[in-house]
C-alpha cells in the first residue's frame, strides 16, 4: 500500500506533463479560429477576398464571402512585391477546426 501512495502521485504528475507535449511551430486550435496577422501583395485576380492566412505548405489561403478557404495554387498572393500586385494587410484567420479548407490536396 505504501508503494501504491508514492507510485500514484508520480504517475499523476507524468500524464499532467504529458499533455504539455508540443510538436514544435505550426498553426494551432484552440476552440476556434487562431489569428495569424498576414503581409502579403495581391493582384485582384480573384475579385475581392474576405479572409485569409498563410499556410505551413507556403501557400496563401483565402476566404470567399461564404467563409469557404481556398487554396492559391496559382500564385495570385505573393509575399514579395511584384508589377501589377498591390499590398494587402490583415488580421487573418486560419478555419476553425472541423471546417472543410477548399481546393486542398
Amino acid at each position: 500500500m505504501r508503494y501504491f501512495k508514492v507510485l500514484l502521485p508520480v504517475l499523476a504528475g507524468a500524464a499532467l506533463l504529458a499533455a504539455c507535449a508540443d510538436e514544435g511551430y505550426g498553426v494551432a486550435y484552440v476552440g476556434g479560429p487562431v489569428a495569424v496577422g498576414y503581409d502579403g501583395y495581391y493582384d485582384d485576380y480573384y475579385g475581392p477576398f474576405y479572409d485569409g492566412y498563410w499556410a505551413g505548405d507556403g501557400y496563401f489561403y483565402y476566404a470567399d464571402r461564404g467563409g469557404h478557404y481556398h487554396r492559391d495554387r496559382e500564385r495570385h498572393f505573393r509575399r514579395d512585391t511584384a508589377q501589377g500586385f498591390h499590398p494587402v494587410h490583415g488580421q487573418g484567420h486560419a478555419p476553425p477546426q472541423g471546417r472543410p479548407r477548399r481546393d486542398h490536396p
